[in-house]
Order: structure tokens, then C-alpha cells, then sequence
């Protein structure tokens, strides 16, 4: 099921004990504030409890649905790419290196939960508050005031994703940079291979290794077992993919070379550790 819709902007708030669309996808943007409630969103697969303050970025690729706990009371902001393309005059400089639906594709922020300071969690539902009101009243499509109050959505987004190593734009130094990098191509072994990853970087890769260790205090291939293996933990624990899926997913030959993988770094073999997980 995909979702359309024609209108630039679209604000929609509403509260409710049983979530009333089946799993979906959308043509258009979607950002999404939690008022109040818990239960658990599951976007690609992955499964993120939700409670209140808890903001999510959903892109045309996406596929998600809510199991509802508590009664939820959601704000969907809902744009396509004119929006930000008919509005690209107001856009401050911050979002001049990355545009928000870049931001919204960005791969990392949906294996993650944003998370925000005290400062970030009162000045986001300030701002959705705002939104939401002036959405009651005039028409927010073509409002430079709610242009702003989504920008500065975004800004937040910026802030919060920096303190968790996810790279948005082209100003933050290499170190970030190399994480950024890892993140987005974790299901791509060929590009995080050492030789292709040191040639994108400009590194010799006879020194790459070296150079990482002594940035990160870790070698390259501890880290990057070990963010592969909490995201196949996560898929595990979701119970939304075989395994099958997921050694695709990641670039394993088969559904065994995971197994194999899994059971040799963690000790445990998926099925033993998704009962545990369970316990």
C-alpha cells in the first residue's frame, strides 16, 4: 500500500488506541510527533519503541506501521519535494549543503531513535505545537511562519544527529566523516572493503588501519563487526525477517555464512539469541 498526496503541506494531529493504516509506504515526505502514548513503530523491518518526544523521518522508500501500547496522540507534517523547492529562497545556509529531504533519505537515522537533550525536547513540541495551531486556523501550504517552524524541525534534527555520529552535511571533519561513510554502506561490503574506503578517503591503505585505530581507539574490523552485528541483532529481535533476508540484505553468500558469522562474534547462534532476547 502507498499512500499520494498532492498538496505541498499537510498537517494532521489526531489521538487514537488502534493505529488505523496497515503497514505502507508514501510518495511524499512525513515527519512524525508523538504528543503522547507508547508502543512500537516498525520502519524497514527494524522495531523502535516509541514513546512521548520521540520524532521520526520517513522518505518515499520507507515502509512503516505503529503497534499502539498506550493511546497515541500523533502530528503528521506531510511534504513532497516542492515544498522545499518552491521555499529554497527562505532556506538559511545551514541547509544549503543538505537539503531536508536529503536529511529524510538519510539511511542511519532509521536504524536509530533520535535522541534530545532537555532544550531539544521542549523547543521540538513547542514547535509542532506551533505548527499544529496555525494549521487550525490558516492555510500552511504557502505560510513563510510554518516554512520556518519546519526548518527549525530540521535544525534540531541537524544538532541530534551530530552527537550520534550521523553525518548530515559536508562541514564536519574526516573523523565523523569515516562513520558517516560506514554507516550508509554497512550492506555493501565491496565499498567498506579497506581499499575502496582508504581510496574514497584519499588514505594509503596500507596506513588506513593504523589511522583508524588511532582516531577511534578501536580497529577498523572490531567496529565494524560490531555495528554489523547490533543491526542483524535488531532485525533478529524484530522477528520481521528470516534469515534469509537478512544475509541478503548484508551481502552474506548465503543464509549459513551468517549463521557462521553470528555464532563466531557473538558466541551464540541467532536462534539461541533471539530466545534470550525474548526472556
Amino acid at each position: 500500500m502507498k499512500k499520494s498526496q498532492f498538496h505541498p503541506l499537510v498537517i494532521e494531529t489526531y489521538e487514537t488506541t488502534t493505529y488505523p493504516l496497515p503497514k505502507h509506504s508514501h510518495t511524499y515526505y512525513e515527519l512524525i510527533y508523538i504528543f503522547k502514548g507508547n508502543g512500537c513503530h516498525y520502519l524497514n523491518q527494524i522495531a523502535i519503541p516509541y514513546k512521548s518526544g520521540d520524532l521520526f523521518l520517513i522518505s518515499p522508500d520507507d515502509e512503516h506501521i505503529f503497534d499502539i501500547q498506550k493511546s497515541t496522540k500523533f502530528c503528521f507534517i506531510k511534504f513532497n519535494d516542492s515544498y522545499f523547492s518552491t521555499n529554497k529562497q527562505l532556506s538559511p545556509d545551514l541547509l544549503v549543503n543538505t537539503s531536508p529531504t536529503e536529511i529524510m533519505k538519510n539511511h542511519a537515522l532509521k536504524e536509530i531513535k533520535l535522541i534530545f537533550s532537555d532544550t531539544h525536547k521542549k523547543i521540538l513540541r513547542n514547535t509542532v505545537e506551533n505548527i499544529n495551531d496555525y494549521n487550525n486556523t490558516y492555510d500552511v501550504s504557502n505560510s513563510p511562519i510554518v516554512f520556518f517552524q519546519i526548518l527549525t524541525i530540521f535544525g534540531i534534527i541537524k544538532e541530534a544527529s551530530a552527537k550520534l555520529n550521523v553525518r548530515l552535511d559536508d562541514g564536519i571533519p574526516v573523523k565523523e566523516d569515516l562513520l558517516s561513510y560506514i554507516h550508509q554502506y554497512i550492506y555493501e561490503p565491496e565499498k567498506i572493503r579497506i581499499q575502496h574506503i582508504a581510496r574514497h578517503f584519499n588514505i594509503a591503505h596500507n596506513y588506513f588501519s593504523s589511522y583508524f585505530k588511532r582516531n577511534f581507539e578501536v580497529s577498523y574490523r572490531a567496529y565494524l563487526n560490531d555495528y554489523k552485528l547490533k543491526l542483524i541483532e535488531k532485525r533478529i529481535q524484530s522477528g520481521q525477517m528470516t534469515m534469509k533476508q537478512i544475509s541478503y540484505e548484508f551481502g552474506f553468500t548465503d543464509e549459513s555464512h551468517l549463521t557462521n558469522y553470528f555464532k563466531k562474534n557473538r558466541k551464540v547462534s541467532p536462534s539461541d539469541f533471539k530466545m534470550q532476547a525474548a526472556e
